[in-house]
């Protein structure tokens, strides 16, 4: 029996599991742990680790297993919203404060009264964002945009980045008063080539959502994939990982996965190496070295879309999520090569 077993019951494992935070290695159990910790206090909490380890799916955990599970969890992320917009999205505005506010708007802290305010990519903020956060912080008091009324929220903030805040700090481009605020708790998400013991049952729990999410027979994960997959880095972390297994998951005909189905596509052979595309490759030979990249770039981009919209039947947040972009970028891309999803449904 290891550590882990002694210090979180099978019951929160469970619960840990719905949460989609899968793992037993020892570092994860410690972050577990925390977690656990965490949600037994109302102070602000900042959440650190690079992108795709899953501190969205943390913030969540210290909410549901918190006492205000049975009130709103309300994420934002920082960096979609324009800097002249933040205040409003946050506090709300009367009608008439600025040019298009047609009328009043409650902002997301009375949505999130009484529950959590998830404030993702906080590094992305500008000094006047930062300014009007950290008096809320304060003392949760806070007037929306064209009003004279001072409010109150009763609202706990956990913080999320990727950044190295101290960093942002000494460099002045992050308020240190406002790092003090928000790291009264802190929480770092080790990334996934820290966790390769985990990677199995990760798998397992993708494999078995992707099943019942598109509802397809179960597949499993071959050794030598599980193994290939343990060497890799993982830049992009679980994020890149998951969408690398739901490639695989969807391009694959058996009942396992094999490493080489799916995970990288036939057609991505054929247009970067020309090996069976013929007429590629003597094209890029008559190019320079410059307009030949550029010219693989764009035969990959449209092979690729054309064969996720077959994949999806022309389902463009489902292409978006297998190709672990934005589906707003994905419907751009879409546009500019004139592929219409229609014609694959």
């Amino acid at each position: 029996m290891n550590r882990a077993d002694l210090s979180i019951s099978p019951e929160l494992h469970a619960e840990f599991y719905k949460l989609n935070l899968c793992g037993n290695c020892d570092k994860f159990v410690q972050v577990l742990e925390l977690i656990k910790q965490l949600s037994k206090h109302q102070a602000t909490v900042l959440i650190q680790g690079e992108t795709g380890t899953g501190k969205e799916n943390a913030a969540r955990a210290i909410h549901y297993l918190g006492a205000r599970a049975t009130c709103p969890f309300v994420p934002i992320n920082c960096a979609t919203i324009a800097d002249d917009l933040l205040e409003s999205e946050l506090f709300g505005h009367e009608k008439g404060a600025f040019t298009d506010a047609h009328q009043t708007k409650e902002g997301l802290v009375v949505v999130a009264n009484g529950g959590s305010l998830f404030l993702d990519e906080i590094d992305s903020l500008s000094p006047k964002a930062q300014a009007s956060l950290l008096r809320f912080l304060q003392t949760q008091e806070y007037r929306p945009v064209g009003s004279k009324k001072i409010l109150r929220a009763n609202v706990r903030v956990i913080a999320a980045t990727n950044a190295n805040l101290k960093q942002l700090v000494q460099h002045k481009k992050f308020r240190e008063d406002l790092f003090f605020r928000l790291n009264v708790l802190n929480l770092t998400m080790p990334p996934l080539r820290e966790r390769k013991a985990d990677m199995a049952i990760i798998a397992e729990s993708l494999l078995q959502r992707f099943s019942r999410d598109y509802e397809l027979p179960a597949r499993l994960l071959s050794q030598q994939s599980l193994q290939y997959l343990q060497q890799q880095d993982w830049p992009g972390n679980v994020r890149e990982f998951e969408n690398t297994l739901l490639r695989s998951f969807l391009l694959s005909t058996g009942n396992y996965i094999d490493i080489d189905d799916g995970v990288v596509p036939a057609f991505y052979t054929s247009v970067v190496d020309g090996e069976s595309d013929t007429g590629a490759g003597n094209r890029c030979a008559t190019m320079s070295f410059q307009d030949a990249k550029a010219q693989a770039i764009v035969d990959f981009e449209q092979h690729y879309l054309r064969e996720v919209m077959q994949i999806t039947h022309g389902n463009v947040t489902l292409a978006a999520k297998i190709a672990g972009k934005e589906r707003r970028a994905l419907g751009k891309l879409l546009q500019k090569y004139a592929i219409d999803k229609s014609r694959y449904r």
